[in-house]
């Protein structure tokens, strides 16, 4: 029973540590799309934040000064997303994979020099401090990016439904026409969208940087944007729902390490494929013909 428990906390520890960045980029996909656009250029994007966000912290000195220039970083590229989808005859799903290159490329090739080097991590919150265990406190040592994720979740939630920014943007992703109708400009508020998108999910490239796993290396990412993309459609366009699903997959990518941590080794590699089948578990019961897809926006042409 102990074992049960030692695990089990271990796995809570995790979804958290685990789930930030998947929360943090499905938020940013989910304000894209509520416009009507979506943005597979998200492993780029998640990429090249985390060695912009690394950089940053590691020539300032500040973790902080890291997250806002991975948000920073993560906006301009999305603004060059947006910019470019609002040419005419230029498809959002190409222009995601360029993107996709683009930005991994990009962090490739300029973070060369920041491989070996050692920045300021993003400080943790002890949850755990009630405990005598010293296995529970390092469990929940969670990072502090997390409640800023919980809160943002909040925001949108509210503003989506509340306020004239998220009926305008909903409306642009539900009916260009409408909007067109009412003196707006579509292009732009999907460029909006995809800008505060990309800032978002740029806040969880720096996390991936500078708190779990916390280094930069050209592997970091292992397809958490793309894996995003389908967090969202399973998450059916709600920040309240992407908040759960973030944690399911983190729960999922915590598995392995959590029960190697109580010595249960065998079958490690396999455990760590648990994010992967459950994507494509999702994508499968996501995609039958037999289901709808409800709450897609209309322009994605996703719902049938």
């Amino acid at each position: 029973m102990e074992l049960f428990f030692n695990v089990l906390i271990a796995v809570l520890g995790g979804a958290i540590r685990v789930g930030t960045p998947f929360l943090m980029v499905s938020l940013g996909e989910c304000v894209t799309e509520k416009a009507g656009r979506i943005n597979l250029g998200l492993e780029g994007v998640l990429v090249f934040s985390a060695m912009s966000g690394f950089g940053g912290a590691y020539l300032s000195g500040s973790a902080w000064v890291g997250v806002l220039v991975g948000g920073l970083s993560g906006a301009a590229l999305a603004l060059l997303h947006g910019l470019v989808c609002s040419l005419p005859r230029v498809n959002d799903i190409a222009a995601g994979i360029a993107l996709m290159l683009l930005g991994s490329g990009l962090a490739f090739y300029l973070g060369k020099p920041l491989i070996q080097p050692q920045a300021p991590q993003i400080p943790a919150l002890a949850l755990g401090e009630w405990s005598s265990s010293a296995q529970i406190r390092s469990a929940l040592q969670v990072n502090a990016l997390f409640p800023i994720g919980v809160a943002l979740a909040a925001l949108l939630a509210w503003g989506f439904k509340a306020t004239r920014f998220g009926l305008v943007l909903r409306m642009a992703g539900d009916s260009s026409d409408a909007a067109r109708s009412l003196g707006y400009s579509v292009h732009g508020i999907r460029i909006a969208a995809t800008v505060i998108g990309g800032f978002i999910a740029g806040l969880g490239g720096a996390s991936l940087s500078l708190h779990y796993p916390g280094s930069w290396n050209e592997g970091l990412s292992s397809g958490q944007g793309l894996i995003a993309v389908a967090l969202v459609i399973f998450a059916r366009w709600s920040p309240w729902r992407c908040l759960g699903a973030a944690l399911l997959f983190g729960g999922a990518g915590a598995l392995g390490p959590a029960l190697q941590s109580v010595g249960i080794s065998s079958g490690y590699h396999l455990f760590n494929a648990v994010p992967y089948v459950l994507t494509l578990a999702i994508l499968v019961w996501t995609c039958s013909p037999t289901r709808r897809v409800q709450g897609a926006p209309a322009e994605l042409g996703v719902s049938l």
